[in-house]
């Protein structure tokens, strides 16, 4: 691997983590069309590890405020639970966005024993060329569904659920996480500035479980050291371009328009189709 390879992956999980086109659907196709191996080859479970690690530390930044708050009116409910004052009745958001966060992931544990056959998936670029298909007409449906306005103050568990299978059916490679689980939100009716926010508070616990269950694999495959200033390359390069996707998602979910998304991958998608086929 060479400082430009490891900045190149870095940079296709950067925007393809947070911009709605599928990170794994993108890593996959040049892992099996390129020959950029990824997972498999020489030990790089590791950084694979590393870049969602990367991603995840994006995550967390950008959304520092509400993880801030999340952590402080928690410990506040945790302290005065026990203790209510008479004839006061406080409102805790923050602490009920953690409750439905957990709502949320609840649905990914149901993927867990079907691991091995989602990770075969990484190989099949026809699924994977079609599973980009469907998250284009996901996309391309986002942009019809009605404007609403629900936000953690009045979702219900119900909507953290629907989510989180969307969530779900997304750790299938070609398939957003984001993608899915933003129209997921707007379809239930949250509001399409906290649907972004939602789905991206919602994948700090799923990427942060996905990298606990592949240490494992990681230390199985071997971790080259000599490789270490590589990978800090690609994580940075991953890290930096992670905020500036989240940036734009944030503008572009002010607009409510991810059409040019679902073109893309159509696009894509049809390609690799196409390119299954011929090679």
């Amino acid at each position: 691997m060479s400082y430009l390879s490891a900045a190149f992956l870095g940079l296709v999980q950067g925007v393809a983590e947070f911009l709605p086109i599928s990170s794994s659907g993108h890593l996959s196709i040049f892992q099996n069309f390129l020959g950029l191996n990824t997972l498999e080859d020489g030990g790089h479970v590791f950084f694979d590890l590393l870049l969602h690690l990367a991603t995840l530390l994006a995550v967390c930044i950008f959304y520092r405020r509400d993880i801030y708050a999340i952590i402080t009116e928690g410990i506040v409910y945790i302290k005065t639970v026990g203790h209510p004052v008479p004839g006061e009745k406080k409102k805790y958001p923050a602490v009920r966005l953690l409750v439905m966060m957990f709502f949320g992931t609840l649905p990914l544990f149901l993927i867990l024993p079907f691991k091995d056959k989602v990770e075969a998936l990484y190989n099949n670029t026809m699924f994977i060329g079609f599973a980009l298909l469907f998250c284009g007409t996901l996309l391309f449906i986002s942009d019809r569904l009605p404007r609403r306005n629900k936000t953690e103050k009045n979702m219900t568990i119900k909507d953290a659920l629907i989510i989180g299978v969307f969530q779900a059916i997304a750790t299938v490679p070609g398939v957003s996480r984001s993608g899915s689980t933003i129209t997921a939100g707007i379809a239930t009716g949250l509001d399409r500035r906290f649907a972004v926010k939602f789905s991206f508070l919602l994948s700090i616990p799923a990427i942060l479980g996905a990298n606990i269950l592949s240490i494992a694999d990681a230390v199985e495959a071997g971790i080259d050291t000599s490789l270490m200033p590589m990978y800090l390359v690609g994580m940075l390069v991953a890290a930096v371009s992670g905020y500036l996707c989240l940036m734009l998602l944030r503008y572009i979910s002010q607009k409510g328009r991810f059409g040019g998304f679902a073109f893309y991958c159509w696009i894509v998608g049809i390609a690799t189709i196409i390119l299954t086929f011929v090679l």
